[in-house]
């Protein structure tokens, strides 16, 4: 599959030494913040195909959609303006933002045509956004749609190559991982470290924490994307182990719990790493709360996926 090569790869990962003393767990952790395109995050790795995939089909016109402060379309709006594509942007919440501030500033910055509907219906945004291709389309633009979070069978191939620089890591470094623990939310990026884990014949546990859905919604989500994903990469068709945690979503998409406001403190005081309140916060939560619990062999090693997100932060 052709791709381009905005991001930065491969990402690093380390130690988090500090943290690990603190919780008793060895815990490692990928920096997908640091994929090095628009504040990074690890929708880079996904529109490396998907725009890729635009490309090769001649469209001229991007639309997709996602929240008031989507990291995804923070990054698309970049990508879409480097690589010479019109974007637009259907951007959903309870109530439309005053003032631009963090991923919205940023999505104007770039040039995209923003779009506001006031709901946090992810399938309602979904119907706008596909609304508003057909209109663009009767007026002579080819369109290419997103799904957000850019969850298809394209944008999931950044997360399989994302597992293979894991197992080229642990084979450099003489280690083994025995879970990985991320922020899921539209799918993707679990989709996609499945399909690794099966392609690559690891033997241990992927742990979605979900931001968003509950986990019978969610594993829907992932399912259909791997089995796509398995057709896709020609790979033995066979049941996936899907590990959802819905525990550590709070009051929804996008709000704040204690748990993860108390995670980006630790991640801060421990490691000088930020973290974002709307994805890897409450993914965070979730790996401190299973160390404090005692879920994990203190000889086990855990690996944490920082997908980005940090811009959120600063509204």
């Amino acid at each position: 599959m052709e791709k381009l090569h905005n991001s930065l790869l491969p990402t690093p990962l380390h130690k988090l030494k500090n943290l690990s003393n603190k919780l008793g767990i060895n815990i490692y952790c990928k920096r997908d913040d640091l994929t090095g395109f628009a504040f990074g995050g690890n929708k880079t790795r996904k529109l490396d195909y998907l725009i890729a995939e635009a490309k090769i089909k001649k469209f001229n016109t991007i639309v997709t959609t996602g929240g008031f402060q989507s990291n995804f379309c923070r990054i698309t709006a970049a990508y879409a303006a480097k690589e010479g594509f019109e974007t637009h942007l259907i951007l959903g919440g309870e109530k439309k933002p005053e003032k631009a501030t963090a991923n919205l500033l940023l999505m104007k910055i770039f040039g995209a045509n923003i779009h506001y509907v006031e709901t946090e219906n992810w399938d309602l945004w979904e119907e706008k956004a596909q609304e508003l291709a057909n209109k663009l389309e009767k007026k002579g633009k080819k369109v290419f749609r997103m799904p957000i979070g850019g969850s298809n069978a394209i944008g999931i191939l950044g997360y399989v190559e994302c597992f293979k620089e894991i197992m080229t890591f642990e084979r450099e470094h003489n280690i083994k991982f025995d879970i990985i623990i991320h922020a899921s939310g539209s799918a993707g990026t679990q989709a996609g470290l499945i399909l690794g884990k099966k392609k690559y014949n690891w033997k241990g546990k992927i742990i979605g924490i979900s931001v968003a859905k509950d986990n019978a919604e969610l594993y829907k989500d992932v399912l259909k994307l791997v089995n796509e994903g398995m057709i896709n990469l020609k790979l033995k068709s066979s049941e996936p182990e899907i590990i959802i945690d819905d525990n550590y979503i709070g009051k929804g998409y996008g709000a704040y719990t204690k748990q993860s406001k108390e995670a980006i403190k630790i991640f801060a005081l421990t490691e000088g790493i930020l973290l974002d309140s709307v994805y890897t916060a409450k993914a965070a939560a979730a790996l401190i709360d299973y160390c404090k619990k005692g879920y994990f062999n203190k000889n086990e090693n855990i690996l944490f996926i920082h997908t980005g997100g940090n811009i959120h932060m600063f509204k």
